[in-house]
């Protein structure tokens, strides 16, 4: 059994594209590993300091990760701000790491060129956070996408130069948990790309929208001017639409489709209106869960102040040790 850890950011809500692609794997990953799954209230302070509702915010995906299936009697599921370890290592980290090394960071490039007015030191000493996050638990598998393997990659330097600055072998070197074929990729409903809400509200459909709003936004989702010749290969906008009618259609609904596809007679607001009600039908449990665990306080108190006791658990004995290995003592 291999620790993970995964950070969840409170700035968005979770759509289809994370039901079907990341939660999934972290659901079936919480059945066979040690995981710590934390929502990163203090990494979202980078690009959003003054946040209208940080703590409604956490409130919200706490009730949608619980509600999609995370369980907090197996897993540690806890709020980033709750353990306070993990900003002492992030302070040993960062005496470590060089200026020069984080400002080469791709994503510190590019988050200055979108928001030039707010090039923070949280901003540019992100990385050592996320290495705090990993290696306060001493993870050895971390589920990523592509945009992160830098920053993990850079977790294992600071890994290994605490390692070799004390001459220990204290931390490991976490990995990127490989997913293979296992990860499903939801595209946008804007034709191109993946699901995400970095595209545009509009191109995603959240766990939590209501039905007239789904039903909206699929209407609105880009297509063409329809085939001109039988059994005519679909283009990326038309396979994307079918994409996502595979993910919560039946087989006889996307075989009708394709039907009507290859013989030139589909109209494409008849398929939008049918992958709409097979959204709603899908989300409806998953929303009506949601607002019910978001209507419980108590019980999200209990969840939080379970993983908090669980990471802290395994925080305090990280620093205790790293403590003594660096050479801090009480008198």
């Amino acid at each position: 059994m291999e620790i993970v850890v995964s950070g969840i950011r409170p700035t968005g809500n979770l759509h289809i594209g994370n039901y079907f692609g990341a939660l999934r794997n972290f659901i079936k990953m919480q059945n066979e590993h040690q995981c710590y799954f934390f929502i990163a209230d203090y990494h979202s302070l980078t690009t959003h300091p003054t946040p209208h509702d940080l703590h409604g915010n956490v409130k919200q995906i706490l009730a949608e990760y619980l509600a999609a299936g995370l369980d907090p009697e197996k897993s540690a599921l806890y709020v980033q701000s709750d353990l306070p370890e993990t900003i002492e290592l992030y302070l040993f980290f960062n005496m470590n790491a060089y200026v020069g090394e984080l400002e080469r960071c791709t994503s510190f490039k590019e988050k200055i060129r979108k928001q030039p007015d707010n090039v923070n030191a949280g901003l540019l000493t992100y990385p050592t956070l996320m290495a705090a996050d990993i290696l306060i638990h001493r993870a050895s598998k971390v589920p990523v996408g592509k945009d992160q393997e830098q920053h993990l990659e850079m977790t294992r330097t600071f890994g290994n130069r605490f390692n070799r600055m004390y001459q220990t072998d204290y931390f490991p070197e976490p990995q990127a948990f490989n997913f293979g074929e296992e990860l499903i990729k939801i595209p946008g409903l804007n034709g191109s790309g993946k699901m995400g809400k970095s595209e545009g509200e509009g191109n995603a459909i959240f766990l939590a929208d209501e039905p007239e709003v789904i039903r909206k936004k699929v209407m609105r989702a880009v297509t063409d001017a329809g085939p001109t010749e039988m059994n005519q290969a679909k283009p990326e906008v038309i396979e994307n639409l079918f994409s996502l009618l595979k993910a919560v259609s039946d087989s006889s609904t996307i075989s009708y489709f394709d039907e009507k596809y290859a013989t030139c007679q589909i109209r494409y607001g008849d398929l939008k209106k049918q992958l709409a009600e097979d959204m709603i039908r899908f989300t409806t449990p998953l929303r009506e869960k949601i607002n019910e665990i978001k209507a419980n306080d108590a019980y999200l108190h209990q969840v939080a102040e379970m993983g908090r006791e669980k990471a802290h658990e395994s925080a305090a004995k990280t620093i205790r040790e790293v403590r003594e290995i660096i050479g801090f003592k009480r008198f």
